[in-house]
């Protein structure tokens, strides 16, 4: 926690479920809903801001991307550069555990922030004992 709210890391797939209308959708929005309310803080690694990016302008090119990361601008998010420290934190997670290298930044940014990460890729399964997850479905 941090200020005494509950802090929620938000990854690609969470993101891309509420922008795309896809299952588990709702819960980010409400999640916003609840940080524009001051009731919680969210927070992304700016590693995963580039995922959504790379994964909109494949299927609609740059000016999708642009219009997507000015409403999630919108929201109160806070993101977080890859600092070399973090760096490292990710290079460790991803030593003990086989997930992508993004997604390691995710769950890092959790660890740090002993947050709750909020997904529903299934890859975070593998780090169910080692983080606290809000799972979308």
């Amino acid at each position: 926690m941090i200020e005494n709210h509950p802090v929620f890391v938000l990854d690609s797939f969470a993101v891309l479920a509420h922008f795309q209308d896809e299952p588990g959708g709702e819960k980010v929005l409400e999640l916003f809903t609840r940080a524009v309310q001051g009731e919680v803080l969210l927070a992304m690694s700016l590693v995963n801001v580039g995922e959504i990016a790379y994964f909109v302008s494949c299927e609609g090119g740059k000016k999708k991307v642009q219009q997507l990361l000015d409403d999630l601008r919108g929201f109160p998010v806070r993101f977080y550069d890859a600092t070399e420290e973090r760096i490292f934190a990710v290079a460790w997670l991803k030593a003990d555990f086989p997930i992508s290298y993004a997604d390691a930044f995710a769950a890092s940014l959790a660890q740090e922030l002993k947050a709750t990460l909020v997904t529903g890729d299934p890859e975070f399964k593998r780090l169910k004992n080692n983080l606290t997850l809000l799972w979308l479905e």
